[in-house]
């Protein structure tokens, strides 16, 4: 991963161009591919962090900390008042890690190494959840739409309690998880090398998490000149655009790790982010916006809602026998294309 440090120098030309008056498309494109290296240092330094901690510890900092990049980006977005963009992206960060991730990896594995096995009862549970999750994220849009014709603060409640209990059920998963004797725990320690001192790491972690916060800022500053300038939908962006820029270094590692035919490890990245993304990023969004006086509802459209059920469905039908091929992968990249084209041509905005 180290070639994508050579994309630090967009950082720079970002924020020059964000204050000398350069082209926004030159400072949208350059912001949002700068973030990709810096959340790839933000995610080294938190493994540095996770591995010196212990299994326990260090599960819970990566937890916390996986989807960091995301949520400055969408904190940003919400002090802007663009709620259907962050909306957007949580479903198409969900969608990202289900079908393009998820995709890649048993593609580049199943190409490399033929019929590749992972552990069937956790792959399971993670269907289990998500499945839980698109339920819990769709009772508010459904009924909301409803509701939202009488009493609109009513709206604003459900989204609050759901939200609640969206978080507890992904504490209860983590505390399960850390519970459970983990078969795979001496493979992936195996692979965690620490080669950065704890002062090293916290100076990167607090050093990417500050550009990438000012990047984030840029990159929202300049997304209705974008949405002018192209003609893309601030739908379109926030379900495609901003989860790939977020999650883009995360992604790597699980395509990388499934070549090396570690598919618990792999689906463990891909499946986990899109289940943290879901219980806990989104519903931390609806208390963060509560917070910053703009209030944001756990109200999806049905494109997203069925979206979301269409990639956890098929997510679950891939992980329902233990094993993956290459065709798999094929079939959630096609899907994602597909989903990607219809949503770019969705005159939503």
């Amino acid at each position: 991963m180290n070639f994508l440090y050579l994309l630090l120098i967009l950082v720079p030309v970002a924020l020059l161009s964000r204050y000398l008056g350069g082209p926004p498309l030159l400072t949208f494109t350059a912001s949002a591919v700068g973030i990709v290296p810096l959340a790839a240092l933000l995610g080294r330094a938190t493994e540095e962090l996770a591995a010196r901690a212990g299994h326990r510890l260090g599960g819970l900092l990566n937890s916390t900390l996986g989807n960091a990049a995301e949520l400055i980006i969408s904190f940003f977005a919400i002090r802007a008042g663009l709620l259907d963009l962050v909306l957007a992206s949580i479903t198409g960060s969900i969608l990202g890690n289900l079908l393009l991730v998820m995709g890649f990896s048993l593609l580049v594995g199943g190409a490399r190494h033929g019929v590749q096995r992972f552990n069937r009862s956790q792959a399971g549970l993670n269907s289990t959840m998500l499945i839980l999750a698109v339920i819990a994220m769709g009772i508010p849009s459904i009924f909301g739409h409803v509701i939202e014709a009488t009493n609109h603060e009513a709206v604003e409640s459900l989204s609050l309690g759901v939200a609640g209990m969206m978080i507890l059920v992904y504490g209860l998963s983590q505390f399960y998880a850390f519970r459970q004797k983990d078969e795979t725990i001496a493979e992936k320690q195996g692979h965690k090398v620490i080669s950065w001192s704890v002062r090293r790491s916290l100076i990167v972690l607090l050093l990417s998490t500050a550009f990438v916060a000012w990047l984030s800022e840029v990159l929202v500053g300049t997304v209705e000149p974008i949405l002018a300038q192209l003609g893309w939908t601030e739908f379109f962006v926030g379900i495609v655009i901003i989860p790939l820029v977020g999650n883009a270094a995360e992604h790597l590692v699980a395509v990388q790790v499934a070549a090396k035919d570690q598919m618990d490890l792999s689906l463990g990245i891909s499946v986990g982010s899109g289940l943290q993304v879901a219980l806990f990023v989104a519903p931390m969004l609806v208390f963060l916006s509560l917070a910053m006086g703009q209030p944001l509802t756990l109200v999806f459209n049905q494109f997203e809602l069925v979206a979301l059920m269409a990639a956890c469905v098929i997510a679950a039908l891939v992980a329902l026998d233990g094993e993956s091929n290459w065709m798999e992968g094929a079939q959630l990249l096609v899907v994602y294309a597909i989903l990607a084209l219809a949503f770019f041509f969705l005159p939503v905005g």
